[in-house]
């Protein structure tokens, strides 16, 4: 599709914000330009309210402006057809660290700089728009072998900018952490765009996968994706909201390495909470900080979840062995001194693969969590039929009762 020239220039511009209104009722806003009533998707409702702005009886909004040229006209109301109809020439949005970034469409070619961003291409059934993903990707074939014979594009905290270069890519996808660190100054006027997406934090999922699906015009699938992460989230909040703060949950989230755990707004955190659990670390100093073994005494949590990956214990995909996931399990409760822990002394002490908790398949990880905190509430809650459900979203051929290891004791 041949790109305006108004696109190019409009990339170039910097805009001030026009004070929002209130959003319509969505669990999240949409951050794309055209998004005009703050809701969480672009439709004719959006068309309805720039018309009341032309008008004078609606205010704009920080994203009335689709075309991002400055001013909210019957332009704006062109655009937001164009992104319907999912023909629109460009598409600015603001990504999660706040960049606003505007792409010439549609994207064809893709460096996914993070395994998850190459796991959410994947959800979105547009691998076929990738040309580079990260060694993270490459060393996880069994799970992603879509990617397995892709260029390498380095890690996502060392990326391989002359490898991004040459694959001349429309987009590249980093976390909001690594984008204006790692690749925004060295490819600073390469003309490459670059968009700053987490992809694995319970919090941010819907709207950077929403985000995701009209990137890449597969709105559908980005959909699909949102039913599929409030069925659960929905149902395990519905019955866990309801619960008195006393009856709650007390969790101790082991991660990383021994005795290392998880604070406030980390992704083990955002999985507890959200199952309605009760991190015993969420106050604590740094991210990830060292615990000695009495503060866990003392604190006598009620359930322990240890998080694992297959670069500390043989689990996940490519392995169908339990024995690693059993003797790091009882490693934990042969502690000197955690036989008097509550969660040992009831036998609440699980092991989880930590991908599920800071990737798209964190709904996962909420029900597990869910089902381990509450198994009266949740009786029919059947983790390992989503996790299932989630690979079959993928048309990934692998058959859970047959096949990987995952949770412990299952």
């Amino acid at each position: 599709m041949r790109i305006s020239i108004l696109c190019i220039l409009l990339s170039l511009l910097s805009l001030a914000m026009i004070i929002p209104t209130p959003a319509a009722a969505a669990s999240f806003s949409l951050n794309i330009f055209g998004n005009a009533n703050m809701d969480d998707t672009i439709d004719e409702k959006d068309i309805d309210y720039i018309e009341s702005v032309i008008k004078g009886t609606n205010e704009a909004t920080n994203l009335s402006d689709a075309n991002y040229d400055g001013t909210v006209d019957q332009k704006d109301i062109d655009q937001i057809r164009l992104i319907i109809q999912n023909d629109e020439e460009c598409l600015t949005l603001i990504d999660t660290a706040g960049r606003t970034v505007t792409l010439k469409m549609p994207i064809k070619r893709i460096v996914a700089v993070t395994g998850d961003a190459a796991e959410a291409i994947r959800v979105l059934h547009a691998t076929d728009k990738v040309v580079g993903v990260s060694v993270d990707t490459l060393d996880d074939a069994t799970y992603l072998p879509d990617f397995s014979k892709m260029p390498n594009v380095g890690k996502w905290s060392e990326p391989d900018i002359e490898k991004i270069l040459t694959l001349q890519p429309d987009l590249a996808i980093s976390y909001k952490s690594a984008a204006p660190k790692y690749l925004e100054p060295k490819l600073n006027g390469t003309g490459i765009p670059i968009v700053a997406l987490d992809l694995y934090r319970a919090d941010d999922l819907p709207a950077e996968m929403k985000m995701l699906g009209y990137i890449l015009g597969k709105t559908d699938y980005a959909d699909r994706y949102l039913k599929f992460f409030y069925n659960i989230t929905d149902a395990v909040q519905e019955k866990t909201s309801k619960l008195p703060a006393d009856k709650k949950a007390r969790v101790y989230l082991e991660g990383y390495a021994d005795l290392k755990t998880y604070t406030k707004g980390k992704g083990g955190d955002l999985a507890c909470t959200m199952a309605g659990g009760v991190n015993l670390a969420s106050d604590l100093e740094g991210a990830y900080p060292e615990v000695e073994s009495e503060w866990v005494m003392i604190q006598n949590p009620d359930v322990i979840v240890r998080l694992t990956s297959p670069s500390e214990i043989a689990c996940g995909y490519a392995t169908d062995d339990s024995s690693g996931f059993a003797s790091k399990r009882k490693e934990i409760l042969d502690r000197t001194g955690w036989s008097n822990i509550t969660a040992v002394k009831d036998d609440r002490v699980y092991m989880l693969l930590y991908e599920f908790g800071a990737s798209p398949a964190v709904p996962v990880t909420i029900a597990y969590m869910a089902k381990w905190f509450y198994p009266d509430l949740f009786p029919d809650l059947d983790p390992k039929a989503l996790h299932q459900q989630y690979l079959n979203m993928q048309d990934f051929d692998y058959d859970l009762n047959s096949r990987g290891v995952f949770a412990y004791p299952s």
